[in-house]
């Protein structure tokens, strides 16, 4: 196939991807049962500039389309239909906070978030100063021992156990013991908890 057929091929596919960006906002809206105007208030995209990018009379743009997925709670790829690559493998890029390093799970730019959270052993001078911020927080531990302290209640939570709190309430999480924990993290902004809610079973201070 020679060069200038194969710019042809490829212009027109992504003509055909932006002509079905249109059809595929106004049906996403649609299983969603949002309206123009709910929706308008998310975005702080009008009416009528909504309208005319569903039904094709307004191209979409990334200025456009980053609060749409914002507002659904989607991957920006989800809205453009983007081809798939054939690799069905989630490439993870883990992230150091505070000497933790941490492992997002999903791809939501909003709503419940999950990471994997691997905490290495503290020495016994560590901060344990107690802060907190907005959300809940739901923890499962994998491996090794977790210390959650919660206002005035000392947790030690071994494999298995599950604790969920509101962060609004002052605390601090951490390894007091020889090995890395690992711990499934849950986390949801103002309002939004995991379906699942237990207390842990064993404690030091409850």
């Amino acid at each position: 196939m020679d060069t200038s057929r194969e710019e042809r091929i490829a212009t027109r596919t992504t003509a055909e991807v932006v002509e079905a960006v249109g059809p595929r906002l106004r049906a996403l809206r649609a299983r969603r049962d949002v309206t123009l105007g709910a929706l308008s208030e998310r975005t702080g995209i009008s009416v009528s500039m909504l309208s005319r990018l569903e039904s094709g009379q307004r191209k979409p743009t990334l200025e456009l389309l980053l609060p749409l997925a914002k507002a659904y709670q989607v991957p920006l790829d989800d809205l453009v239909g983007a081809p798939q690559t054939g690799d069905p493998r989630v490439h993870l890029k883990p992230e150091q906070h505070g000497g933790r390093v941490v492992v997002p799970l999903t791809r939501r730019t909003g709503g419940v978030r999950s990471f994997k959270q691997l905490y290495p052993p503290e020495p016994p001078t560590a901060d344990r100063t107690q802060r907190t911020h907005e959300g809940y927080e739901w923890l499962y531990v994998l491996s090794g021992r977790l210390r959650l302290l919660l206002g005035d209640r000392d947790f030690d939570l071994g494999p298995g156990e599950v604790v969920e709190f509101d962060t609004h309430t002052p605390h601090w999480v951490g390894n007091t013991s020889d090995e890395v924990t690992e711990v499934l993290c849950l986390y949801g902004p103002q309002g939004e908890r995991a379906h699942v809610r237990s207390r842990p079973g064993r404690s030091d201070g409850a």
